[in-house]
């Protein structure tokens, strides 16, 4: 009697089960409802290419275009030094003045040679000399000429250009002696630069070779002026590449007329590269794999987060250019509520 009264009851169950289950399954929206309240919220913006500026940002020192150690070739006394430190020079003007008595010598023997020369030329005529004794003459004049115009090259020490004083090394009447006197290791009785123009050296990564050409322009700002930027001009490429760095050299031009920069002042070089079409992206929506270097982009393909892998390119403020082949254009980037998705995991679009 007991099992015939459990029976019936699960008999009388059975239609009450099924009759929830048809209710529930009739139910509109019961199942969509479900599914979206289990995909994760995010995000998104469409990746678009735009034109960016391609730059190369250098430290550097600024160097003077010219500067020049003036010394005698040989040693000798000091007779006058007639510019001090930042006296402001033109070309060609008389900086220093050494002893004269060997260009007073060598002047008059030559003054002496050219008359007996002219003696010559008269008995030469008349046979009473040979032609070797008048050539012979003839070379001994042209070996003294050279001695005197070296002389007095090196007895008056002129500017080579217009330019400032940058040291002085010794005072009137000392001995000159050719041996390194200055912080750079030159000898020098005075020395000056040419600052209307600076020059620049900085080295850029060997993958730029092919697209560094003369005439470029870069930014060149400096902390002692740090509201100011200075242009300068790509010069000089020069042909060979660092083996050990991967890098080659560039010399910059940089107008300084107004002598606001110096030689020695450290410089923050923006060298521009041109412009190009790229894929930029908020820097948020980078993400980074613990323990590696590999970086990755998330992005919603039909309600389901896809991971990309990313190099990094340019950098502009808040915003990153990604290179990856798998970006081509129109896809759906997840820049926030990324954090913690996986490559496949349900995602749905929200605008908050």
């Amino acid at each position: 009697m007991m099992r015939i009264k459990i029976f019936m009851m699960v008999v009388l169950a059975i239609p009450g089960i099924l009759s929830c289950s048809t209710r529930d399954a009739s139910i509109p929206g019961a199942s969509k409802e479900s599914e979206a309240t289990d995909r994760r919220p995010v995000r998104v913006m469409t990746i678009e290419k735009r034109e960016i500026s391609r730059t190369e940002k250098l430290t550097a020192n600024i160097n003077a275009f010219e500067e020049t150690y003036l010394a005698p070739a040989l040693s000798g006394r000091i007779q006058a030094i007639h510019v001090d430190v930042n006296d402001r020079v033109r070309k060609g003007q008389l900086l220093v003045e050494m002893d004269r008595t060997q260009l007073d010598q060598t002047r008059v023997q030559y003054e002496n040679l050219k008359k007996d020369l002219a003696r010559m030329d008269t008995l030469l005529i008349y046979g009473s000399i040979t032609q070797q004794a008048y050539d012979q003459m003839k070379t001994q004049i042209d070996v003294t000429e050279v001695l005197l115009q070296n002389l007095e090259k090196n007895t008056w020490l002129r500017a080579p250009y217009e330019g400032t004083v940058s040291g002085r090394y010794f005072n009137n009447g000392e001995l000159f002696s050719p041996a390194p006197n200055t912080p750079v290791g030159k000898a020098a009785i005075v020395s000056m630069v040419r600052m209307d123009i600076l020059k620049v050296y900085v080295n850029l990564s060997e993958k730029y070779y092919p697209e560094i050409r003369s005439g470029m322009k870069a930014r060149i700002y400096t902390e002692v002026y740090p509201d100011d930027v200075f242009t300068g001009t790509v010069y000089r490429v020069f042909p060979t590449i660092d083996p050990m760095t991967r890098t080659f050299k560039v010399e910059l031009h940089v107008p300084n007329s107004s002598e606001k920069l110096r030689p020695g002042m450290f410089a923050r070089v923006s060298v521009d590269l041109g412009k190009k079409e790229a894929f930029v992206v908020p820097a948020i929506s980078i993400n980074y794999q613990p323990g590696t270097n590999d970086r990755y982009i998330f992005i919603n393909d039909n309600g389901t987060a896809k991971k990309i892998y990313v190099q990094f390119g340019e950098r502009f403020d808040d915003n990153i250019e990604i290179i990856t082949g798998e970006i081509k254009g129109g896809e759906l980037l997840i820049f926030a509520g990324q954090k913690n998705l996986m490559n496949g995991t349900p995602v749905v679009a929200v605008d908050n």
